[in-house]
């Protein structure tokens, strides 16, 4: 271990900083969150680095000087342009023993200051010792996404009830295996969301019953159209939480991979004709797992809210009292558009866009054909693809043009995603040659003749010529 991670505090301490520019600015930025008290010494400063400072006398708008007192500091930036100045301040710092930190040359530093994920006043600091900045600024960007800015609010909280904590818990085994379960427990999320009402509840209920704390939730997780890269922040940080995953036919190659490898992952995906699980089997296996303590990923393609049943199953969840949270997804039909180069609104072909369900009973789909017939509104069918016949039908019949521009679109962001193109009048007969597979999506209007010049994605297109 090259270094010793230490937090310094500095707040209400003067700290001086060599140099004046955008390096020194952005150190101060820096120190400013911490509260240091900053003295600035160099011949020009810029404007944002004197507004940090505050009072004007603490900037010196002089060349720095060996000469300098520097008993009155706590520590030393040099953050200047000049590596002769830069190792002048370090030299004598040094021989000062005062902790001394030169922007880019750790051989000159005593201390260096690593990336910092700031979540105040729980602070998560990465460092490469110097080696690779740029790799420590990767792993925080990591840390960034699964730690959201309420963790702070969190720790804050539990920092005030420590003492409370050690007066009901004589034994300090037991009080770790009680701050372990608190901190895994629902009531951590509930500070982030700032339901500190609800959390103060929970928090006192666990110390009077430590057995409370065997409480599992429900995470309702929209994983998006397929593309990894797609899902949420929040969506990732609650998938790797959870100990059970129940998940759909359509999540995305790599997606499940993202889960914890010691979580049971449980299959309930259905298509047509064909359910692994029945959905009112699926609503109570939620409440089971969860009512056993169980953290519970229901994780589902798209966005929960879009055609997911997502409400059907949050229904039975507040009916059994259990916790849950719902993540929104980017629906399929945003994702298909982007990836296959079709606006679903554009100024000078659509409106407005519909949603509709092209799911089929008994080979019957009873929509209000009727409204579907403004051409500057894009219509996109979700599951369609086997009532597809029956939806171009319609539409005609209703009174919307046979030369109405239309697409499938098959597997969608995807790597073999596959954009099928052609017209209400000739689409069946397209589908019957290409043979796409589910899942599909189907995207009528003239915004899809936009797919020949926006469609950046690398599918295969087909059209009806």
């Amino acid at each position: 271990m090259d270094y010793l991670p230490v937090c310094l505090k500095l707040d209400g301490e003067p700290v001086l900083l060599v140099g004046g520019g955008e390096i020194a600015t952005r150190k101060a930025r820096l120190l400013h969150r911490a509260g240091a008290v900053l003295t600035v010494v160099a011949p020009e400063v810029s404007a944002e680095l004197t507004d940090l400072v505050g009072d004007s006398a603490r900037v010196q708008r002089t060349p720095w000087s060996p000469e300098k007192p520097l008993d009155q500091f706590r520590a030393v930036i040099a953050a200047t342009n000049d590596t002769a100045v830069n190792a002048e301040v370090s030299q004598v710092c040094r021989a000062a023993n005062l902790p001394v930190n030169v922007v880019d040359s750790p051989a000159l530093c005593s201390f260096i200051i690593p990336a910092i994920v700031d979540r105040n006043p729980l602070l998560v600091g990465i460092s490469s010792s110097g080696a690779s900045p740029v790799m420590a600024r990767r792993i925080r960007s990591t840390l960034e996404t699964l730690y959201p800015p309420g963790y702070g609010a969190a720790a804050r909280f539990y920092g005030e009830q420590r003492d409370r904590v050690s007066s009901e818990i004589a034994e300090e085994g037991d009080r770790r295996q009680f701050w372990e379960a608190i901190v895994d427990s629902p009531i951590t999320d509930l500070l982030a969301r700032q339901e500190v009402a609800e959390a103060s509840r929970r928090f006192d209920r666990a110390l009077e019953d430590p057995g409370a704390l065997i409480h599992g939730a429900v995470y309702l997780i929209g994983a998006g159209p397929g593309d990894p890269d797609l899902m949420t922040f929040k969506a990732l940080r609650l998938l790797q939480r959870a100990d059970v995953v129940l998940y759909d036919r359509l999540i995305g190659d790599g997606i499940l991979e993202l889960a914890r490898r010691d979580a049971d992952r449980i299959y309930v995906g259905k298509q047509r004709s064909e359910h692994a699980m029945p959905q009112d089997q699926i609503n109570q296996a939620l409440v089971d797992y969860a009512r056993a303590g169980k953290r519970v990923a229901r994780l589902k393609g798209g966005d929960p809210f879009i055609f997911g049943r997502g409400g059907e199953e949050i229904e039975g969840l507040m009916k059994a009292g259990i916790d849950f949270e719902v993540v929104p997804g980017i629906t399929a039909a945003s994702g298909a558009a982007c990836y296959g180069g079709i606006p679903l609104t554009h100024r000078d072909h659509a409106q407005s866009v519909r949603f509709i369900t092209g799911h089929t009973r008994n080979y019957e789909l009873n929509l209000p054909w009727a409204q579907f017939l403004n051409p500057a509104e894009t219509l996109v069918f979700y599951m369609g693809l086997a009532g597809l016949e029956i939806i171009c039908r319609e539409l005609m019949a209703a009174g919307r043009a046979g030369d109405t521009p239309m697409a499938v679109i098959e597997k969608a962001t995807r790597p073999d995603q596959r954009v099928i193109t052609g017209t209400l009048s000739t689409m069946h007969r397209i589908v019957e040659e290409t043979q796409p597979a589910a899942p599909t999506l189907l995207i009528i209007g003239s915004v899809v003749t936009l797919h020949e010049s926006l469609g950046w994605f690398n599918g295969t297109s087909s059209d009806d010529d």
